[in-house]
């Protein structure tokens, strides 16, 4: 735990409390999912050995299990915890500063492929957080994902993404 622990809850974006509630439905959920998937495979034991699903299903549901003590103990018990912050504002900024864009990003790569987004994410967070001038971070940018276009492209022979939405590298008769 940090040492500077805000117990006033005034600057708190999230309690430790709701976390731990939050965390622990998802790992159920994730537990849930796995352990319905190795059932269609196949969980019990065979003529020749443990199915495909066997040890997934023990395992998800000592996920499940470790997930229900732990939801039961921060919702139920250790209600002191509402009051404990698990961020604060100005760190949850910096966090999304960074979070925003790449999930942006990722959506980018899969709209107009990875080498175009690559060199808008580079450009803008080279001005944005990295305070340079904008020429130069066209120039790095760009060299950038025509680094990785020639390498990928060209010297592994690896298609990546050019984006199911638009091509922009068509219009540079770039395929």
């Amino acid at each position: 735990m940090s040492e500077h622990t805000n117990n006033t809850n005034q600057d708190s974006v999230i309690s430790v409390r709701a976390m731990d509630i939050i965390t622990s439905i998802a790992f159920l959920a994730v537990g849930l999912t796995v352990m319905v998937g190795s059932l269609k495979l196949g969980a019990s034991w065979g003529a020749d050995g443990p199915e495909a699903g066997y040890f997934p299903f023990y395992i998800s549901l000592i996920i499940m299990l470790s997930s229900a003590v732990t939801l039961y103990q921060a919702a139920i018990v250790n209600k002191k915890k509402k009051t404990e912050s698990f961020v604060e504002k100005e760190p949850s900024k910096q966090v999304m500063a960074v979070l925003l864009p790449a999930i942006v990003f990722v959506l980018g790569v899969q709209l107009i492929g990875i080498y175009v987004s690559s060199a808008f994410y580079i450009a803008i967070f080279m001005v944005w957080l990295g305070k340079y001038p904008i020429w130069k971070a066209v120039a790095v940018s760009v060299g950038v994902s025509a680094a990785l276009y020639l390498m990928f492209e060209y010297w592994f022979q690896v298609p990546l993404p050019h984006g199911s939405w638009i091509n922009p590298l068509e219009f540079l008769g770039v395929e």
